[in-house]
């Protein structure tokens, strides 16, 4: 089973861009975020046309996460992340496929630091983190995916002593991921490949993907239940080098079951 995390960063304006790349990819799962759409925009029509079924929380102009899947039921959990029903930022989905639990999400990026978008970056960690603890107590087989706008290490960013007062590189957040690991997440991407060079992001200035300057935001995290069925993973990099692409590029493993 092939599943997917790609922040496609406007998904009406980029839609030629995601149908080709499912076409060529053929993943099972994939989870999206940065729809950028209101609910009743999100283009499910073209969507289905493609093969794929969808649950979605849109939001007008930002954020916004979506789960497709090929041929696989979707039961919907939940369409927020627990723990303050203020929130009212559409980045979290949470679906039941294949007997796996799905917890897509789009984390607050939390610039500029220090102020009050970092806080709220906080307070939305935490909370997931207790979510994650839950999924982990009940020995489930999870996968949290998507967008983490978290650097974890400074193997995962091009020249990090630029980062260090950054929000996606302070020492909170990486830590708050080192957390996650410890209580027994697995970095999928990290697991299979420790040492090598490996980016999800390269901004649209500088030639950054030209130079490949890049970060790496987007990850897999896969429960200890899973650890044993994964097969491979990678970075489909080239597509952020189609035109008029997202800034970020489609991130897969490939998992087995037991």
């Amino acid at each position: 089973m092939k599943i997917a995390t790609y922040n496609v960063n406007g998904v009406n304006g980029r839609l030629p861009v995601l149908l080709r790349w499912l076409k060529e990819a053929q993943p099972d799962i994939v989870c999206l975020q940065e729809l950028k759409a209101p609910q009743e925009r999100f283009p499910i029509t073209e969507i289905n046309e493609a093969g794929y079924q969808a649950i979605w929380k849109g939001q007008k102009s930002w954020n916004g996460v979506a789960i497709l899947t090929k041929d696989l039921e979707i039961t919907e959990v939940q369409r927020t992340l627990p723990g303050d029903n203020n929130d009212l930022q559409s980045r979290y989905i949470e679906a039941i496929i294949d007997q796996m639990v799905i917890c897509c999400f789009y984390l607050p990026n939390g610039n500029p630091y220090p102020g009050e978008k970092f806080e709220y970056k906080l307070s939305w960690i935490k909370r997931l983190k207790k979510r994650s603890q839950q999924l982990i107590d009940m020995d489930l087989p999870a996968i949290l995916i998507g967008d983490f706008n978290i650097i974890p290490t400074a193997e995962d960013v091009y020249k990090p002593e630029r980062w260090e007062n950054d929000a996606l590189y302070r020492t909170e957040v990486r830590k708050a991921f080192q957390d996650l690991t410890r209580k027994g997440w697995i970095d999928s991407i990290r697991s299979l490949y420790p040492d090598e060079k490996i980016y999800t992001f390269w901004d649209y200035l500088y030639k950054a993907y030209e130079r490949n300057a890049g970060i790496r935001l987007d990850h897999i995290l896969l429960s200890p239940y899973l650890k044993s069925g994964l097969k491979s993973a990678g970075v489909d990099k080239y597509v952020r080098g189609w035109e008029k692409s997202s800034d970020h590029a489609p991130v897969w493993i490939e998992l087995g079951r037991k």
